[in-house]
């Protein structure tokens, strides 16, 4: 019988970590405290990265957010849009076409879309940190207030 080992962690301090696109910074989660912190990225000779790579049971390595993400979720949103002609504008700003701006500056003329972005974002990245989260083993505390099978 496996055992769960309850411990609290910080949905917005994990989010955080899962939406932070410093390159140079590598997340963790500690599993058994909650507790969730960073490290140089690029030195794989440190101490303290060998320490988490012999503990991998214990330290899990939060994904980074990185410049593929961000296009991945642009391009979801972009083939969203209704209306053809911001769709246009939107296409050709992704493809780095001039005369048009970056995408944010884009919307800011269309508030309606601007904040269907928003809501765009925080649903692809809230479902990405629950899918790494199940992909771990870790449930939040309403996977089992809502699971029969837990008691």
């Amino acid at each position: 019988m496996t055992s769960i080992h309850r411990v609290e962690i910080s949905w917005e301090d994990l989010l955080a970590a899962f939406t932070n696109g410093e390159a140079h910074l590598a997340y963790f989660l500690d599993r058994f405290t909650g507790e969730i912190f960073f490290i140089p990225a690029a030195d794989e000779e440190n101490e303290v990265r060998q320490q988490l790579d012999l503990h991998q049971d214990r330290f899990l390595e939060i994904p980074p957010f990185d410049y593929r993400i961000e296009r991945h979720i642009l391009a979801g949103f972009v083939a969203s849009v209704a209306d053809a002609e911001l769709k246009g504008l939107l296409t050709a700003s992704m493809a780095g076409r001039k005369p048009f701006g970056k995408i944010e500056d884009i919307l800011s003329f269309y508030p309606r879309e601007e904040e269907r972005l928003m809501l765009f974002k925080d649903n692809f990245l809230s479902s990405r940190l629950k899918s790494w989260m199940e992909d771990n083993n870790l449930f939040t505390a309403d996977t089992f207030l809502h699971d029969p099978t837990h008691p």
